[in-house]
């Protein structure tokens, strides 16, 4: 039986939307005179209703109804499935995909920052392991990943397309060829990341035999995908669906681009969410809507100016902006004690501390926010918008997970490096009233998926190599 939930709407027209074109008329001033001499007299302006608002920014804003994602080849779909569940993939033999990205978790793990490979498990969260360190950041939803739309993945944009579809990736001229999509090319490389997945030189497996991934040198990705496929092959179901999901390809000429595909594959088909309350509004279903809902829509593209980033059919621009969210955990650079972001990736001092806009649909389900989980509520991300540099300075870590209270960046120096190139859209925050954020956040639920929150039984009972299984 298919995993993809049935999709109601999609591709309808925007019936209820006024043309922009009209309302910005209505706007304009209007003008006449009581006599040849005397100057014009603007007439009031017309106020557009709560519906009317929202029409202007689905026109002025690209919003559309969310597309179904493409069909996948189940073969290849079922071999993503036992590879995003299987430990097989990590160095020690102790971490998956989905123990980061778990399905009853959202696809994500419900923590600041994740515990990747070493980590101890307490019945269904994962705790920071002996003398490991916390990955550098908040781990990523899953959800309608498929959506051609996307140009970018991960928080620092290190994988992304450019406008003339170059694809940018850590590997370089590396990365094999044959990648489906951006998708697959994003299920390259947690694999290859030390905290995560691949562990350290002198790590041993859960067997206790060295691991033989963590021996390799950092930045040699071909050796790292190819020692995985060995692994791989060397059990026959894995062999069998290799074969089952590629039957014209011989089993022993595949590299790791092959189970990449099928992850992607999957991932596509198990977390594409069906049509959100908001979706069904843009269709022209007005009662789609909550009236808190449709108020907080038209804040949202109004005086929130929350679409000047969050805009598009996925409510993303997928651009970075320093948003001076406070900074906490390991960072991504042993030399630098501050998660720069993109600042790091593009090598432009410009963009330090710079992360990829998120994209808003199913946010309600998948606490923390910001791209180190520094608030436990929608609300408490939007109030962040509203001062940014005010939440910079009096943020309050108390709440963190574990050590990671202890591990804040909070000397005024390192405050005032963060507020050195703070994005433009900052500088002069929206004013908001208490309501009106109550409002945004009854609209952000509006944009959670059918099914989405239902995703659990893509989980098997059981996975090729044995090993236990993600609760």
């Amino acid at each position: 039986m298919s995993m993809r939930k049935m999709r109601k709407t999609g591709s309808e027209v925007l019936q209820h939307t006024l043309p922009i074109t009209l309302l910005i008329g209505l706007l304009a001033a209007a003008s006449s005179g009581c006599g040849p001499d005397e100057p014009p007299r603007p007439e009031p302006e017309p106020e557009l209703t709560v519906e009317e608002q929202i029409a202007v920014g689905i026109e002025a804003w690209d919003i559309e109804p969310l597309p179904e994602a493409e069909p996948q080849d189940p073969a290849k779909v079922e071999l993503g499935r036992m590879l995003f569940f299987d430990r097989i993939l990590s160095g020690n033999l102790d971490t998956s995909c989905a123990s980061c990205h778990h399905p009853r978790e959202m696809t994500s793990d419900d923590i600041p920052l994740s515990a990747g490979t070493g980590a101890e498990v307490d019945g269904q969260k994962r705790r920071l392991g002996q003398g490991r360190t916390w990955t550098a950041r908040n781990s990523t939803e899953l959800f309608n990943r498929g959506v051609s739309a996307w140009r970018t993945q991960f928080w620092d944009m290190r994988i992304r397309t450019t406008d003339d579809g170059h694809l940018l990736t850590p590997a370089g001229s590396r990365l094999p060829d044959g990648l489906d999509n951006l998708l697959a090319a994003q299920a390259m490389f947690p694999v290859t990341e030390r905290d995560e997945m691949r562990g350290e030189r002198w790590d041993t497996d859960i067997h206790g035999e060295p691991n033989e991934l963590g021996r390799i040198v950092d930045g040699l990705f071909n050796q790292m995908w190819s020692k995985l496929m060995v692994r791989l092959l060397e059990n026959d179901e894995y062999r069998r669906l290799f074969a089952q999901a590629y039957p014209d390809e011989p089993v022993d000429e595949m590299g790791f681009e092959y189970a990449a595909n099928a992850i992607a594959a999957f991932e596509i088909e198990a977390f594409s969410a069906g049509p959100s309350p908001w979706d069904r509004y843009v269709a022209g279903e007005q009662g789609a809507l909550s009236e808190p809902q449709k108020r907080g829509a038209a804040v949202f593209f109004g005086k929130g100016e929350c679409a000047q980033c969050h805009s598009g059919t996925l409510l993303t621009d997928q651009k970075p902006y320093n948003l001076a969210v406070p900074q906490f955990g390991p960072g991504r650079d042993p030399d630098e004690p501050l998660d720069i972001g993109f600042g790091r990736v593009s090598n432009d001092p410009d963009y330090n501390f710079a992360f990829r806009t998120p994209s808003l649909r199913n946010a309600a389900l998948t606490p923390p926010y910001m791209h180190n989980g520094a608030y436990e509520t929608i609300e408490e991300a939007i109030r962040h918008h509203l001062d940014p540099v005010a939440s910079l300075k009096g943020y309050d870590p108390s709440h963190l997970e574990g050590d990671l209270s202890e591990m804040m960046h909070d000397d005024p120096a390192l405050q005032e490096r963060i507020l050195a190139t703070l994005s433009p859209q900052m500088h002069e925050p929206p004013q908001l009233t208490d309501a009106e954020v109550d409002d945004l956040v009854a609209f952000m639920d509006a944009l959670t998926g059918e099914g989405a929150d239902d995703t659990i039984d893509v989980v098997p009972e059981s996975v090729p190599s044995g090993l236990p299984l993600d609760q």
